[in-house]
């Protein structure tokens, strides 16, 4: 009975990442055809999609490279916006730190927002789970969502290389940006920070490619720490 318990959770797994698939599979293929259609090719666009595994960040490191930014400061931008997967892998410790190497490194690299969240959950709904079962669970919502993710940018961007120029794909760009930062404002701190970079990026339009959007993130970051803080000490 225990060695099924590993597959049992994998398929538990299975069943609770399968629902993500209506909302990636739309929007790896976006990103697959503002790709292509911001001239990257075939492999290039791939290899964001199998080594990054991060939706923010590949647009992100886009924008900035349609506004020909610097690489430097295109690896600065993408990093800062998955610094959150350090969050999470510190948040997982408790739970898979005791799993074998092996596992640890598959589970780093299909963690991001919809496998760290979803498991994270069910980790806490259900505290007598083995590290094996864990393991199995987590990999088990992975595996519905990374294949997709891949084949839908590969179909995208094939199907980008057919759409005609006069479409301006390139303008989804910051629609879906806007789409991934409207339901993260839950708050006062978040409102002023993204208040502070929507301002400070403005502000430093005339400075070289993607210069002015990282200086607005820090600004962003301080004003929403300092709102924070502020609420912090209102409370009794």
């Amino acid at each position: 009975m225990t060695a099924r318990l590993p597959r049992s959770a994998y398929m538990q797994g299975l069943r609770d990442g399968a629902p993500f698939l209506l909302v990636l599979i739309p929007f790896s293929s976006l990103f697959g055809m503002v790709a292509g259609q911001a001239g990257l090719d075939l492999a290039q666009i791939m290899g964001f999609s199998v080594l990054v595994i991060a939706g923010a960040a590949q647009f992100a490191a886009l924008q900035m490279m349609v506004q020909h930014a610097s690489i430097p400061l295109i690896l600065l931008a993408a990093l800062a916006v998955n610094l959150r997967m350090a969050m999470y892998s510190a948040a997982l410790v408790p739970h898979l730190g005791s799993a074998p190497l092996w596992q640890r490194a598959l589970v780093a690299y299909v963690n991001f927002d919809q496998t760290y969240a979803v498991s994270l959950a069910h980790y806490e709904a259900n505290p007598r789970l083995s590290v094996a079962e864990k393991v199995a669970f987590f990999l088990g919502v992975a595996t519905p969502i990374t294949p997709a993710w891949v084949a839908m940018t590969a179909l995208g961007a094939m199907a980008g290389a057919a759409v005609p120029d006069w479409l301006a794909l390139d303008f989804a760009l910051p629609i879906t940006f806007l789409g991934l930062l409207a339901p993260m404002l839950r708050s006062l701190a978040h409102v002023a920070a993204a208040a502070t970079s929507v301002i400070v990026a403005l502000l430093l339009a005339g400075l070289p490619a993607g210069l002015g959007l990282l200086v607005a993130a820090a600004c962003a970051m301080v004003a929403g720490a300092g709102v924070e803080t502020w609420m912090e000490g209102r409370r009794p």
